[in-house]
């Protein structure tokens, strides 16, 4: 038996190919990202920082995390910081680890943060707008040359979990807390998970 097939037989065919290769295609740029905390290099001690605000202007607090060339927990802090943006929790955030970084005589330091804006504003001393955010900006541009030595990236959030916890913690707190050598209960597995190399996957 001879089937003959027609252009109309065909199309729906070649539209489900169609079909199929755009699915394809759309789950190659979705594909996840291997994310994981890397630890600073011999003799240099590493700050991730994080800021968080509740809303457009809410609630904000601030928090970060010192660690040194083994992944151990050196300090770490949090607070509550009033009312503001998530833009100045985040630069908040950096400004206090700085002054922690002059207070404990750290002098390579490695600054990390997953607020890419503000790491692009501090790397490329970009120009802001808002007085208060140039306030925070400033004072950072004077502590940084400070430091015998100084990197500054950016991360993304799943490899900067420790600071984003201690970030959440601060919305609790009364007044700012400062941990020394032993981290808060809440973010000793995520400190262990880094120490590990812990991979998180982050979808695009």
């Amino acid at each position: 038996m001879i089937v003959a097939f027609s252009a109309n037989t065909l199309r729906p065919c070649q539209r489900l190919m169609q079909n199929q290769v755009r699915l394809l295609l759309r789950s190659w740029h979705k594909e996840a990202i291997p994310v994981a905390w890397e630890k600073p290099e011999v003799g240099w001690t590493k700050l991730n920082f994080d800021g968080s605000s509740k809303g457009k202007a809410g609630k904000a607090s601030i928090g970060g995390v010192f660690r040194n060339h083994k992944a151990e927990f050196l300090l770490g802090y949090a607070e509550s910081i009033g009312t503001a943006s998530s833009t100045i929790a985040e630069v908040a955030a950096l400004r206090r680890g700085l002054e922690l970084v002059l207070e404990n005589g750290w002098n390579d330091v490695w600054l990390e943060g997953d607020y890419k804006t503000l790491i692009d504003i501090i790397v490329k001393r970009r120009q802001v707008k808002s007085a208060e955010m140039q306030r925070h900006v400033s004072d950072i541009n004077l502590i940084i040359p400070e430091l015998k030595n100084c990197r500054v990236t950016h991360v993304y959030r799943e490899g900067n979990r420790a600071a984003d916890k201690l970030a959440q913690i601060g919305h609790r707190l009364d007044k700012p807390r400062v941990w020394r050598h032993t981290p808060p209960d809440e973010v000793v597995d995520i400190v262990h998970e880094d120490a590990e190399g812990k991979v998180v996957l982050r979808r695009r």
